[in-house]
């Protein structure tokens, strides 16, 4: 009797073609344990991971499922007899380990304690399992050895064993998803499998970048100032420092010192140095992940995929597929799985996906390892998370050959958190000084200021930056700037859409360069790597991080002798009540009190230091604080590690957003009626980018309510009404619906 493992289907005509077409479960099962193992020896679990692809489909063998493939509609539990006949093999917690990839490669890592009969336990003690005994005759299961188990991650201390298994069990079952997920996409559809991306050798990519690098210190050459000499030597270090064994390292660069150059620059010729597989730049805000992807496309790309731009401004649905173009088609692609040289992401989707249980979040896993993370604005790491994060990085460090980068100016005092003995090696020689050589500005606490009083030293200056808190501080001030003159003045919100925020930037940015009037007020968004120089800034009362990038938009070239950033205390309506916003401020009130002892300098990395450990002393209960390791830790003793309860518990953003397609030019109208009746709208999405406005539910159904949103297809979602987008505030809350409590969305 054969047996199969998949049915094949006409692609046009959705027809099942003879079973002569169908592939043999003989043949999947032997590809995807090569596929498996081959991902797996790269943590020194190749025997491992061949095991679980050998064994994740046995249960096929059942004639039950047999008649399914031939049209009968009864559901048949087919990885379960796969974690069974492992356990029954090997009554050790190996055995486990590895059942938990197997009954999850198709609903997700189960819980691994006793209680619902969905978890791990339960599915090891089902009895209604059809005969699949016949696997015995085509597949045989091979022994495991003491020199098969030498080199498989383990802990590197006491404290990290049970995080070590944990992590271990999610790489192999990263391995096996992905593995089968390609084998059955080559036999099911053989044309999109064909359109995955090549490979492009870390070599040829670090030369692509040399070149532009050296393009770029020819026109430094043509500039010359202290800051691009200051760059060029940051460049310099960099690449010495490449040559140097995978470690986990700290890269304390000034804003503004050129640091996404030369953290890349470092990061892919340690990749060619240490024969790593690629690049992950983890990016916290999606406001500038795809400025920073574009700069990174046009260094390192050559009509050819080398960049996968991954985060969740948009997802890509299976039926509008065919529709895309074969570059299109090839990063959507290369999202499931980040096989491409270079993944540019942000902090939510990498270290989600580090602690989720479904197969389509963990299929990245395994790229992880051996490959060079760069962490860029790592004091951005979310306190809540901290602990959890940083295990993660240290893990990938310890057993799966990566090597991690905290790039940052102002890097969190993680020395203590980071387990395993792990020591982080700085990557410049001294960061103090080249802070010195940087200091560009001078920042004055001013106390209490009244909106009226920061809009008085507003004009007092031609050119000004204010960053407050809160959307709603900000459009207060700019309505109060109004009444005051009307030449150069600009609004900068995250309720504008990027192609809005452009447009308005671009203003900005002449006017500054032409010496005009120019007076903005901002939230936070602009201090996410949005290139600007102000004379002066005004900055409502934050942390010290937040200080130091809103002095990053100050006297940024060094073209004056000192710039001015005034830090100051807003009115009630300034400072959120949610989140750590007082917080923050008063820790950053502290340091200042004692600026003295850094040098009279808050933005000197003393004072950062001070405030970090401060910090993170006061939230020191609060670094795991949904107990992440506490719940690893307690399904050390069985195995029974809570996959599920894990994955959500660690969200790391708390209010779900939705993007909404706002009317702000005609391109976009154009583009709109376009979609509405395209038979894959969703394939239209990347289009649709620079016009998107991400709100709360609460916010979307006050629009709906409204009757002023319409919805094409399954994600895309417009908002038809263009009195409802202002030119100068962007989209309007609807009857001007106010959040339960001020949220800052940045």
């Amino acid at each position: 009797m054969i047996y199969y493992g998949h049915t094949k289907e006409n692609l046009r005509t959705k027809e099942i073609l003879p079973k002569e077409h169908w592939q043999s479960l003989k043949e999947h099962l032997d590809e995807v344990a090569r596929l498996a193992e081959e991902r797996a020896a790269k943590f020194g679990a190749g025997k491992l991971g061949r095991i679980i692809g050998l064994a994740h489909d046995i249960g096929k063998y059942s004639k039950d499922f047999q008649k399914r493939l031939e049209g009968n509609k009864t559901k048949v539990d087919h990885a379960t007899a796969g974690a069974q006949e492992i356990c029954r093999k090997w009554q050790s917690p190996i055995g486990k380990a590895l059942a938990f990839t197997v009954a999850g490669h198709h609903g997700g890592l189960p819980d691994g304690y006793r209680g619902d009969i969905k978890n791990l336990p339960g599915r090891l003690e089902k009895k209604d399992i059809p005969d699949y005994q016949a696997f015995a005759q085509e597949i045989n299961i091979p022994n495991l050895c003491n020199n098969d188990l030498r080199n498989i991650p383990h802990a590197k201390d006491a404290g990290m064993s049970a995080f070590s298994s944990s992590f271990c069990i999610r790489m192999l079952y990263s391995c096996l998803v992905d593995a089968d997920y390609l084998d059955t996409e080559r036999f099911m559809d053989a044309e999109k499998y064909m359109v995955r991306p090549g490979t492009v050798s870390m070599e040829i990519i670090f030369e692509r970048l040399e070149k532009k690098l050296a393009i770029l210190a020819k026109r430094n050459r043509k500039n010359t100032s202290v800051i691009n000499t200051a760059r060029q030597d940051i460049l310099k270090r960099c690449l010495q420092m490449a040559d140097s064994k995978p470690n986990l390292f700290t890269l304390t660069v000034p804003t503004g010192g050129g640091k996404t150059y030369s953290s890349m620059a470092f990061a892919l010729k340690h990749a060619v140095a240490q024969g790593k597989e690629r690049v992950i730049y983890v990016i916290p805000y999606t406001s500038i992940i795809e400025q920073n992807a574009q700069v990174f496309r046009e260094a390192l790309e050559e009509n050819d995929n080398v960049v996968l731009e991954h985060h969740s401004n948009f997802e890509y649905p299976e039926g509008s597929f065919e529709d895309w173009d074969k570059y299109e088609k090839a990063h959507r692609l290369a999202a499931e799985n980040w096989d491409m040289p270079v993944v540019v992401t942000t902090a939510v989707q990498f270290f989600e996906s580090l602690y989720a249980n479904k197969g389509s979040r963990c299929r990245k896993l395994h790229n992880m390892a051996n490959s060079v993370i760069v962490l860029d604005e790592a004091q951005m790491m979310p306190l809540e998370y901290m602990k959890p994060c940083l295990w993660a990085l240290t893990e990938l460090v310890l057993n799966y050959g990566a090597t991690v980068v905290l790039c940052t100016a102002t890097q969190p005092a993680i020395k203590e958190l980071v387990p395993g003995n792990l020591e982080p090696v700085e990557i410049m020689e001294d960061p103090a000084e080249l802070q010195k050589t940087f200091k560009r500005v001078s920042v004055q606490y001013r106390g209490k200021m009244t909106d009226n009083e920061v809009i008085a030293g507003m004009m007092e200056n031609s050119q000004v930056l204010t960053i407050v808190n809160t959307r709603r501080h900000a459009r207060i001030l700019f309505d109060l700037l109004l009444e005051q003159t009307t030449e150069g003045v600009y609004h900068l919100s995250a309720r504008m859409c990027p192609a809005h925020r452009k447009a308005v930037l671009a203003k900005i940015k002449k006017a500054l360069l032409e010496g005009k009037s120019c007076r903005v007020v901002s939230t936070q968004l602009i201090e996410a790597g949005v290139d600007v120089d102000f004379p002066a800034v005004y900055r409502s009362a934050a942390g010290i991080d937040s200080i130091a990038q809103a002095a990053g938009r100050c006297n940024r070239e060094g073209r004056r002798k000192d710039g001015l950033v005034i830090v100051f205390e807003p009115e009630a309506h300034g400072m959120p009540t949610r989140g750590r916003f007082e917080l923050v401020a008063g820790l950053m009130r502290s340091t200042e009190r004692r600026v003295r002892q850094f040098e009279n300098d808050l933005m000197s990395l003393a004072a950062i230091e001070d405030y970090f450990k401060q910090l993170l002393s006061v939230e020191s209960d609060k670094l795991d604080a949904h107990k992440i390791l506490s719940l690893i830790k307690g399904g050390e003793e069985e195995l029974s590690f809570p996959f599920v309860e894990i994955a959500s518990k660690f969200q790391l953003i708390d209010s779900a957003t939705v993007s909404v397609i706002v009317p702000w030019d005609d391109h976009v109208l154009d583009l709109m009626e376009e979609i509405e009746y395209h038979p894959f709208p969703a394939s239209r999405m990347r289009s649709l980018q620079p016009y998107i406005v991400q709100v709360y539910q609460y916010e979307l159904e006050a629009l709906q309510k409204e009757k002023v949103v319409k919805s094409v297809g399954d994600i895309v979602k417009f908002v038809t009404d263009s009195s409802f987008y202002d030119s100068h505030y962007g989209l309007k809350d609807a009857n001007e619906v106010k959040a339960p409590t001020d949220v800052m969305i940045y």
